[in-house]
């Protein structure tokens, strides 16, 4: 079975510019949540902007789900990539960050269970 893209983000140093910018562009419905703003695209995956306060200020990340990060982790960096962000568990599973070997960064994320 192949993972799937499950979400992205869109790193930013103005979020409320960025959220207005996306709004008018895709007539997404862009609404707080904390530090982000979560994006209803309507189909496909979720998404979220955010403002990280520090480098990098602008990015753009998707998720792959995954049944184990830290796996996935070892997998990339045996093929070539390596973790930026190592596993980080938040209320509603883990994510972490890697580069394939061309430097793009890659989501891995793996939701919490119910």
């Amino acid at each position: 079975m192949a993972n799937s893209v499950v979400h992205f983000e869109i790193g930013c140093k103005d979020s409320k510019a960025t959220q207005s910018f996306y709004a008018k562009l895709f007539e997404w419905k862009i609404a707080q949540a904390g530090p982000a703003a979560m994006i209803d695209a309507g189909k496909g995956p979720t998404g979220h902007i955010t403002e990280l306060g520090h480098e990098p200020h602008h990015y753009t990340i998707f998720y792959v789900e995954v049944d184990d990060v830290q796996a996935f982790i070892d997998k990339a960096t045996k093929l070539g990539g390596k973790m930026l962000v190592p596993p980080v568990p938040i209320p509603s599973g883990t994510f972490a960050w890697i580069q394939d070997p061309a430097g793009n960064t890659v989501g891995l994320w793996k939701p919490a269970a119910k």
